[in-house]
């Protein structure tokens, strides 16, 4: 695919914005670029490569006579649509909901792990869910050099997964409270400043809540091992930017830390950063708009045999969203 026209939908959201400074940033090769939204945000304008560009209403004609390539960070209910607008088209649609990441006729794609599944699609490929991303880009490499029989996380998830509206909850609160004022509770069942909240999403039936499921299905899928043993619990934590996790990993076949932490270091998109005696290791603050999934506190888990700590973090708006969609995009270019 040479040059296509790329729209963006959803540009005026978080990951949408992101997209945009990542388009620009990676050198995207297109021909041309539509930007769309709500009707809320319809008639801004938003800078590419020094140009101004207005935002337009999502309208299906419109849409498929601009579009090769979408990226799309609009939510569920439009993602319904697009994939309905987008069938029997030349259009491919990559899509940052979770509407159609379980569908088994949608692949649910991380380029550095199954770049495969990419060639697979019918005109619509699913970005997993920003925990899921950083997760499996760690470990892919673990998986083809040692096996993998069981998986514990624990996420610690920023505020900007919960969108614009949830960042400025964590800022407006906090600000609150250092003046000894009244504040508001919208985005999360509790107050986030300062505090820790031990749900993401809605509780279901099993008592896991429903991002805890997405992480576990997803994972097996994108690794393409339906029975893996995962359990996960998702936290969100008063941090505005970068997700960071907690990872148990038993392994098939005994391994050495050195060993690991060979392994990950050679693994595309990933940065090993495990230096203790220095304390050196990754934190959301230094992760900020970068490429990499970070890796470090490697250490036997002394409770299990032939099982490891890991402590993982990455950009859950870049790598975790907005970067993941435009390598995937990239991937689509180069056939």
């Amino acid at each position: 695919m040479d040059k296509p026209r790329v729209s963006i939908v959803g540009a005026t959201g978080l990951v949408g914005r992101e997209i945009l400074t990542l388009l620009e940033h990676r050198r995207f090769p297109l021909a041309e670029l539509t930007l769309y939204a709500s009707k809320r945000s319809a008639g801004e304008s938003m800078e590419y490569r020094g140009e101004e560009l207005d935002v337009k209403i999502l309208e299906k004609e419109d849409f498929l006579s601009n579009t090769d390539i979408a990226l799309c960070s609009a939510g569920r209910r439009v993602s319904y649509d697009i994939k309905d607008w987008v069938k029997g088209t030349s259009v491919v649609a990559i899509d940052n909901s979770s509407a159609f990441r379980m569908d088994p006729g949608v692949p649910l794609a991380v380029p550095e792990v199954n770049p495969e599944a990419v060639k697979e699609h019918s005109g619509y490929i699913a970005n997993p869910n920003c925990s899921t991303i950083q997760l499996a880009v760690v470990l892919k490499p673990l998986q083809d050099a040692f096996g993998l029989e069981r998986v514990v996380v624990s996420t610690y998830q920023s505020v900007s997964g919960a969108g614009q509206d949830a960042v400025a909850e964590l800022s407006k609160q906090s600000m609150a409270l250092f003046n000894q004022k009244e504040f508001e509770i919208s985005s999360f069942p509790h107050r986030i400043a300062f505090n820790v909240i031990p749900q993401i999403g809605p509780f279901l039936e099993n008592g896991y809540t429903e991002e805890e499921m997405k992480v576990t299905n997803e994972i097996r899928k994108i690794l393409a091992m339906p029975d893996l043993g995962v359990s996960c619990t998702a936290v969100r934590v008063p941090v505005f930017t970068c997700h960071a996790e907690a990872a148990t990993v038993q392994f098939a076949r005994d391994a050495q830390v050195a060993g690991v932490q060979a392994v990950l270091e050679e693994f595309p998109g990933i940065e090993v950063k495990d230096d203790p005696a220095s304390a050196s290791y990754p934190m959301p603050i230094d992760a900020v708009e970068t490429d990499k999934v970070y890796v470090g506190r490697i250490r036997r888990d002394l409770s299990g045999p032939r099982s490891f700590n890991l402590w993982i973090v990455a950009d859950n708006l870049w790598k975790g969203a907005a970067l993941n969609a435009v390598q995937i995009a990239e991937l689509l270019v180069e056939g």
